[in-house]
């Protein structure tokens, strides 16, 4: 058959008919075929706009592959408008307000056909047509890949649209096709979208990646059923649904998504069963506003990359998880405002950093049979209007196991809560609660600690082997005066002297951790009574001189411009106090500073010091050292960071408040970051309590330019900007020295110089660590010089004391 032509191989019976023919066209060739009859089209590029109107089997030539192009120079090059077959055809448009391939009628099969274009679709199916669509691939960097519209529908199995400038697959205006073993990749748009009423997208075996939006959007009152499916590698959202959508995920896999793995709102119904969602930036479920719902069965969700908690429900928006995992996370499980509520059964929450269950701004939690294992906080019902029930479940390996404060009032039973490290139960602020037949067993600190006189309700409870007892009482326990404190009937302990009584005198102990224990407010204060001895006050330390800090100051290596800043800044402070008690007008000094530089050069032993100078001048009343970074600041939701910060500042109060790394608090991309909450909340506690806190912002020398650039009202507070330089070599050996004297160790011969010679070499990068780094070196060769003298059957004291240059680990 030459080139450029079309045979017509005729399969009726009529003798009338030629059973073959040749045609110059494709166009000619149509025309004089019959339903039934085969077109077998030569190798060659054919510039026509074709259309199928009967029943034949259009194909490229057999054993050349690709080697037909349907390519005309505008319009639609191929409609289909009959059960026609077409295969092994290379189809290419050019018309950006027209699609490539066109189904416009009847159940065709497309088999095998390539599609290269830049037009509005690579196909597109609307109206009656229910096409039968196999192994066929579009590349249309133009427009949509698949376009199914206006009641279109079809099968579309082992295809792949393999880049597309909007949606992968768009469905809308009631079409309903379904994909089985496709690949959507390389869009501009969602992978896969339905919208409008009547719409319906069904999707089994298929992969939807790299896609530069979300990966699956549902709108608009469409639904969508998606089985065994993997959606990963998005720039947005894994999955997005809005506005009365409805979405089914059965056996999926969302995984390395940015954003949200699922987000969905305005009354979107969302069903997930045996669904795995793993590697999110955000959350794994963000479920919003009133009637949205979302139902989990035998679900897992771990792994998160983000700072956000995994599942997220606000804004009266409805949760249920039914026999779930979520593991790996910041936080399990957040709901909040009034008329929102979870229902989680029969499910695992564990390795959680901060909060497994957070309840808040009157939402509602139920919780029955759930096992929480390894996170900071059990549960924590943080507000008034906040509750609902636990129920049968375990709490283990916790800092503490519930927390209820600030009128929460949530109903604990047949609850069991396993080696907290602070307290099983603790209750706060007005936070009231029912606590019925719960236990706490190995706890570090009590059983049920119960402050601020709350009015919460304790029944038939037990505690075992809590070393600082079962019950503690703060403030007004049992039967307290004025109708205060907590209600307990019938609860028993492992301890000899029973259920404490309350507790009515107090000892203040500072902790001597920088970082807050539980809620940052109980673990520096206990209220421990032997009641057969008079409790002694403990002194205070004597205050020290301000020269006597800043020998101290001088004695660090190195920091020669710093030290020079300090003293400066020291020398108008004391002599601005002279002049006031001279009766003279004193400078104002603002005492707030910004210390920029590279981690461990001595930021954080520097503003000790500084606080500790500032309080022997009268200026600080204590000049304690609170250190914070964004973690401690920033809460998981509007309003939780305004609280956070102002319990820093609090406890910085007399002090200073060190926020180190502080630029986190304004990272470049922002988006939905709470971070600007925490900066304008700090700039307004320091303009109220100007004398009260003094403040340090810390960190790396660039980001915190840029951070004092974008934030001019954080700017304005800060006095001088103080920079602490890299160590040297001489500097680093130095701190060796100092640190092999603290520990009795000295330098043999030869060292001293092999250490110069390893500081210099030693790779100076963003992570080098300076003071850190000598002290971790320290470190290494005292363990080596270990290993090194354990085998010797004698030692001399020299022996153990002396380090030698084979005692140096290798370099980085």
């Amino acid at each position: 058959m030459a080139q450029g032509t079309v045979q017509v191989t005729h399969t009726g019976t009529s003798r009338w008919r030629r059973r073959t023919g040749e045609y110059a066209s494709l166009a000619a060739a149509l025309e004089a075929a019959g339903d039934g009859d085969v077109l077998t089209v030569a190798p060659g590029t054919y510039r026509e706009n074709l259309i199928v109107q009967r029943a034949v089997t259009l194909r490229g030539a057999e054993g050349s592959p690709g080697s037909v192009r349907i390519a005309p120079v505008d319009g639609v090059p191929l409609t289909v408008r009959a059960s026609a077959v077409v295969q092994d055809l290379h189809v290419e448009g050019q018309d950006a307000a027209a699609p490539a391939l066109l189904v416009e009628e009847g159940t065709p099969e497309l088999v095998d056909v390539r599609i290269m274009t830049r037009s509005a679709a690579g196909i597109e199916v609307r109206g009656n047509a229910r096409p039968t669509v196999r192994r066929c691939t579009v590349d249309n960097p133009a427009g949509i890949g698949i376009a199914v519209l206006d009641g279109g529908g079809g099968v579309f199995e082992e295809c792949e649209v393999v880049a597309a400038a909007q949606s992968g697959v768009a469905v809308r205006g009631g079409a309903h096709p379904r994909l089985e073993r496709c690949r959507v990749h390389h869009t501009s748009g969602a992978g896969l979208s339905a919208t409008g009423e009547n719409s319906s997208l069904e999707a089994v075996g298929c992969e939807v990646y790299e896609v530069r939006g979300s990966g699956v959007q549902i709108t608009g009152r469409a639904t969508g059923h998606l089985t065994d499916c993997d959606v990963h590698r998005t720039t947005a959202d894994g999955v997005t649904m809005d506005t009365d959508a409805v979405l089914t995920l059965a056996d999926c896999r969302i995984h390395d998504i940015p954003e949200n793995a699922v987000d969905l709102r305005s009354r979107s119904v969302l069903t997930l069963t045996r669904t795995t969602v793993r590697q999110f930036g955000r959350n794994g479920l963000s479920v919003w506003d009133p009637g949205t719902r979302v139902d989990a069965n035998q679900c897992e969700i771990f792994d998160s990359t983000g700072d956000y908690p995994a599942v997220w429900v606000s804004d009266g928006a409805t949760a249920v998880l039914d026999s779930c995992r979520v593991h790996d996370v910041p936080d399990a499980l957040f709901v909040l405002d009034r008329g929102s509520r979870v229902d989680v059964v029969d499910s695992d929450l564990s390795q959680v950093r901060n909060t497994a269950v957070s309840v808040s701004d009157g939402a509602t939690a139920q919780l029955d049979d759930c096992r929480v294992r390894e996170a900071a906080t059990g549960a924590w019902f943080r507000d008034h209007g906040s509750g609902g029930t636990l129920s049968g479940c375990t709490i283990d390996g916790t800092q503490t196991g519930v927390i209820v404060t600030k009128g929460a009032d949530p109903t604990i039973e047949r609850c069991t809560v396993t080696s907290p490290a602070e307290a099983g139960f603790y209750v706060s602020a007005e936070g009231r609660g029912s606590f019925l037949n719960c236990r706490v067993t190995g706890s570090g600190g009590y059983g049920f600690h119960v402050i601020d006189g709350c009015r919460a309700t304790l029944r038939k409870c037990r505690t075992e082997r809590c070393a600082r007892g079962g019950y503690e009482f703060a403030d007004g326990g049992p039967g307290a005066p004025g109708g205060g404190g907590a209600i307990v009937e019938d609860c028993t302990s492992d301890e000899s002297a029973g259920l404490r009584p309350a507790v009515t005198q107090e000892t203040a102990v500072q902790t001597a951790s920088p970082s807050p224990g539980l809620l940052g407010i109980p673990s520096q204060r206990t209220t421990e009574q032997e009641p057969l001895v008079t409790p002694v006050p403990e002194q205070p330390r004597p205050a020290r001189t301000s020269e006597a800090v800043l020998g101290e100051l001088d004695a660090l290596v190195g920091l020669e411009s710093v030290k020079r800043e300090v003293r400066a800044l020291t020398d108008m402070i004391e002599v601005g106090r002279r002049r006031q008690q001279a009766g003279l007008k004193a400078a104002s000094v603002r005492r707030h500073l910004v210390f920029t530089g590279s981690p461990g050069t001595g930021k954080t032993t520097v503003a000790r010091l500084y606080g500790e100078i500032l309080a022997s001048l009268g200026v600080l009343e204590k000049g304690h050292l609170v250190e914070v970074s964004r973690v401690d600041l920033v809460g998981e939701h509007i309003g939780s960071t305004a609280i956070r910060t102002q319990e820093a500042f609090h406890r910085a109060r007399g002090g200073v408040l060190f926020i180190d790394e502080a630029y986190a608090l304004s990272p470049e991309d922002s988006g939905r970051d709470f971070g600007r909450e925490a900066i304008d909340t700090l700039v307004k506690l320091m303009e109220d309590h100007r004398d009260a806190v003094v403040v340090i912002v810390a960190g790396y020398t660039a980001e915190m330019e840029r951070f004092l650039s974008v934030n001019p009202g954080v700017a304005s507070r800060f006095s001088r900007t103080i920079t602490f330089g890299d160590y040297g070599a001489e500097e680093l050996l130095r701190i060796v020295e100092q640190q092999a004297e603290e520990h009795e160790y000295r330098l043999g011969q030869g060292t001293a110089e092999a250490l110069l010679k390893y500081f210099t070499a030693i790779p100076k990068g963003p992570t080098f660590g300076n003071g850190r780094t000598a002290r971790q070196t320290f470190e290494a060769m005292v363990e080596r010089h270990a290993g090194r003298v354990a085998q010797l059957a004698e030692a001399s004291t020299d022996d153990l004391s002396l380090l030698y240059p084979e005692d140096l680990p290798e370099l980085p």
